[in-house]
């Protein structure tokens, strides 16, 4: 199985349970994984047997902008699950990080795996 990845996404969003979190929108790391087999693209050269990457971008980014949501684990979820609904993508793997949302760490945040059925 081979990997797309879409590496450190900056997004604005709203995230969080605290009034200030909610108030206003905040950096919001994504790393994007995609597990799908390649070879077909790799030998064909055609974009329609690939994953289009740009594409899962721009559905994460538009989707982080307006979601605001109160955990890191929702919207990991919701990011997934768009991600999976894409043609050719047999899996895959969202990291989703709020950096500076604790004192003295870079930033806290979940990763997740999830396989098409």
């Amino acid at each position: 199985m081979d990997e797309i990845f879409i590496k450190d996404l900056l997004i604005r969003g709203v995230i969080g349970i605290s009034d200030h979190e909610r108030e206003q929108p905040q950096d919001i790391l994504v790393n994007i994984t995609i597990y799908a087999d390649s070879r077909k693209a790799g030998e064909t050269d055609d974009i329609n047997e690939s994953v289009n990457y740009r594409t899962i971008a721009k559905k994460a980014l538009a989707y982080v902008e307006k979601a605001k949501r109160y955990t890191v684990e929702a919207l990991a979820a919701d990011i997934i699950a768009l991600v999976l609904e894409e043609k050719n993508v047999l899996g895959a793997r969202v990291k989703v990080e709020k950096p500076g949302a604790v004192r003295f760490s870079r930033s806290v945040g979940i990763e997740i795996v999830r396989m098409k059925e």
